[in-house]
């Protein structure tokens, strides 16, 4: 247990705890003195008080609040890794975007302040690897926006999903009002997108849906576009079909997603997948003849994989060669039945796994172009996407680095709007639940009009 005199800082603490396995069940009491550029941090653990003295200037009260984040959170990170005898990949970095704040400190001179917070070398050379990867793609401009279209049906629901997805079987009868829903929302978008970067249809598993139904999403979204880049997350091998490839190529989609996640049939038997290895590979050749940028998915760590199965899962990959590989590490959280049955996030290869997809698709020509993390990701690690050079996903790019405006419809989607020059952003959620997001979509599409056009919160 954590208690913090400075309760607002509390959160930022338990970040740091939760990167060791046993700390939450500690006592770690903590109190934070400020004198003009000294911060004082004192914490009780174990029976013994450890104190860190830091001292930095800052200019206003936001500055000061971020360096005292940083230095609580660097000192309990080194107690509690002195503790427990390893250092972390990210050190006491739990933010989600290190490239940001990478950017903040410079491209140039960022090193030593990762270096400060304990961060590896191999994690520098990513992080300044992502950020030239960006280059020529990246771009900080007011009114830029990408748009977002969710479709939260999937066959079945895996084991590690925390998403608010059900089976098909138990949703299909929302589908007719909610593919409503959606064309109203889409229609009433069109007036608040700014310059159109990209288009994302995610999920769930869009193909999931009929061919009919999924004509019906790409109509709705034929005149709010002109040639942008146009992602389809089309999803699992057991939905794929050649109808539905053609569809996207006759709606103009550049890229698909096949959610591979393992090609080790033991491993998608054990999350909850009702198809094969090969079916996956099918996926791949049947999709080939269209032409599509595709992009596959892997996850490090999945339910009791070895470091071989998931080394033959990131060969297989490369083999088929997509423009881009997405490397997760597996991530638990609320809501995920794994998490429900899982009393610790399994460490072990997790290391070896990463080095090898790392060395594994550099060797293959592939480049890191973007980067995040989570809370509760097995290893303390992250998740990476990687691109064929020339390949980059724009919409990728876009919401992991948060520069370009999020106009997002459907349940569970979260707008944004991105005020760069006063550098804050808005958001807005739909409800996560299909009944709510049904009976709330006239008053979310009302609320989002009013946040894109400027007559929102302030």
């Amino acid at each position: 247990m954590l208690t913090s005199r400075d309760r607002w800082l509390e959160p930022e603490l338990m970040d740091v705890v939760r990167l060791f396995y046993g700390a939450e069940d500690r006592e770690i009491a903590h109190a934070c003195e400020r004198e003009g550029d000294i911060f004082r941090n004192v914490f009780f653990f174990e029976g013994k008080e450890r104190v860190f003295v830091d001292r930095a200037t800052y200019s206003s009260a936001g500055e000061e609040k971020s360096l005292a984040k940083r230095f609580a959170k660097l000192g309990l990170y080194t107690i509690l890794s002195e503790f427990y005898g390893k250092k972390l990949p990210w050190g006491s970095l739990t933010g989600i975007r290190p490239t940001r704040l990478a950017r903040a400190h410079g491209e140039e001179g960022f090193e030593e302040f990762f270096r400060g917070l304990g961060v590896c070398e191999e994690n520098i050379a990513l992080t300044a690897r992502v950020i030239a990867g960006q280059r020529g793609i990246y771009e900080e401009r007011e009114g830029n926006c990408d748009l977002f279209v969710s479709l939260p049906f999937c066959p079945t629901k895996c084991v590690y999903c925390s998403f608010i997805t059900a089976p098909i079987a138990g949703t299909k009868q929302y589908v007719p009002a909610y593919l409503d829903a959606l064309e109203q929302e889409l229609a009433a978008a069109a007036p608040l997108i700014g310059r159109l970067r990209s288009v994302y249809i995610g999920g769930g598993t869009p193909f999931v849906l009929g061919a009919e139904e999924l004509e019906r999403v790409f109509k709705a979204v034929a005149p709010l576009r002109s040639g942008e880049e146009y992602t389809v997350e089309a999803g699992r091998a057991d939905v794929f079909t050649e109808e539905k490839l053609r569809l996207c190529k006759e709606y103009g989609v550049t890229r698909i997603c096949i959610n591979a996640q393992s090609f080790s049939d033991r491993t998608l038997e054990a999350i909850g997948r009702k198809h094969t290895a090969a079916d996956v590979i099918r996926a791949f050749e049947m999709a080939e003849p269209f032409g599509f940028d595709i992009n596959c998915d892997l996850i490090a760590g999945l339910t009791g994989e070895t470091l071989g199965e998931f080394r033959k899962s990131v060969d297989t990959a490369v083999a088929l060669s997509p423009a881009n590989i997405t490397v997760h590490t597996l991530c638990l959280k609320k809501g995920a039945r794994l998490k429900e049955e899982t009393s610790a996030l399994s460490e072990g290869g997790m290391s070896e796994m990463i080095a090898y997809s790392r060395e594994k698709l550099t060797a293959a020509g592939y480049e890191p172009y973007y980067l995040y993390r989570q809370k509760y990701m097995a290893g303390a690690h992250e998740n990476v996407g990687w691109t064929k050079p020339g390949h980059a996903c724009v919409y990728n790019i876009d919401v992991m680095e948060e520069i370009a405006d999020n106009l997002a419809v459907g349940s569970n989607a979260v707008s944004k709007k991105v005020f760069l020059k006063e550098g804050r952003i808005e958001r807005l959620g739909s409800p996560k639940d299909i009944p709510t997001y049904l009976s709330k979509a006239e008053k979310i599409a009302a609320e989002k009009s009013a946040l894109f056009t400027g007559e929102g919160r302030r």
